[in-house]
């Protein structure tokens, strides 16, 4: 495997971190080429990438209403191994109900999104539908470790996560599986304030008090986020790739993490890469 990733972020080097030795790196792009990658306006040095790669990883959302990897390099796609990381939110709020990928989507918040993951799939791309990713220094106990974490009171609020690394495994199992969208999620749904109060529970401090949807410290982002309630559904990429995620639940994720996360010093996120949000 010869891979181009656009947007080498924090999903995406994991991905080629787990990779190893199964793939060489064609070329990778950030906004502004650190670290030896391309930067994502260098049209001549990301089609000579392209020209050698046999697959394309894109971790890069839509900017506005704007998908910038398929509007900049859409022509040079073309008989290349497609994988796109997409969101679970172009599913829109299904009232806590579980949801596969033969549900429809478009009646969420996220429209560019959904957009961009129809095209994908259109491409002939492996879409894989993401929730929340954790994972080292971005986990519910980094949050807790720097007070940085809430428990928003919502009746009934469930969401889906998965841990980065079986993010990862599902991409790579993808890679050898038909086109077409695939749920990665961890097997239980869960609240978010169950999860916060078992982190701070692992890190032997006290969990941040409930607080309403409406308390000043609640982002208009966070805010969005509460608005939407389902339960994902892995089974295709269990059924279809063989996958299966290794932290089939919250509790084994952050136990796992809780070794290498101090309740003093804990990990700074790293920056998104090329408008990485995964």
């Amino acid at each position: 495997m010869r891979l181009v990733v656009f947007g080498m972020g924090y999903s995406a080097r994991n991905i080629v971190q787990r990779l190893g030795a199964r793939a060489v790196l064609a070329g990778a792009t950030t906004r502004d080429g650190r670290d030896g990658t391309l930067r994502f306006d260098d049209r001549e040095g990301v089609a000579r990438a392209l020209a050698a790669a046999s697959h394309v990883l894109s971790s890069v959302p839509p900017e506005g209403d704007r998908d910038s990897v398929r509007a900049t390099y859409g022509d040079l796609l073309g008989g290349l191994n497609l994988a796109y990381l997409s969101s679970t939110g172009v599913y829109g709020d299904t009232g806590g109900a579980w949801v596969d990928e033969s549900a429809a989507t478009g009646g969420g918040r996220r429209v560019a999104r959904v957009e961009a993951d129809a095209a994908w799939l259109a491409l002939g791309a492996r879409v894989f539908r993401l929730p929340g990713i954790y994972g080292p220094g971005r986990s519910p106990l980094d949050r807790v470790a720097t007070g940085q974490a809430h428990r928003v009171d919502v009746s009934g609020q469930i969401f889906s996560r998965i841990h980065v690394d079986d993010l990862a495994d599902g991409v790579i199992a993808g890679w050898d599986g038909p086109p077409g969208a695939y749920n990665l999620s961890d097997d239980e749904p869960a609240p978010q304030s169950d999860v916060i109060a078992y982190a701070a529970r692992l890190l032997g401090l006290d969990p941040p008090p409930l607080i309403p949807l409406d308390h000043p410290s609640v982002s208009p982002a966070a805010r969005a986020f509460y608005a939407e309630n389902r339960r994902v559904a892995n089974g295709k990429a269990k059924r279809v790739l063989g996958w299966r995620p290794a932290y089939p639940d919250y509790r084994l994720g952050l136990r796992a993490l809780s070794a290498i996360t101090s309740p003093i010093i804990a990990s700074t996120p790293p920056p998104s890469a090329s408008g990485d949000q995964r």
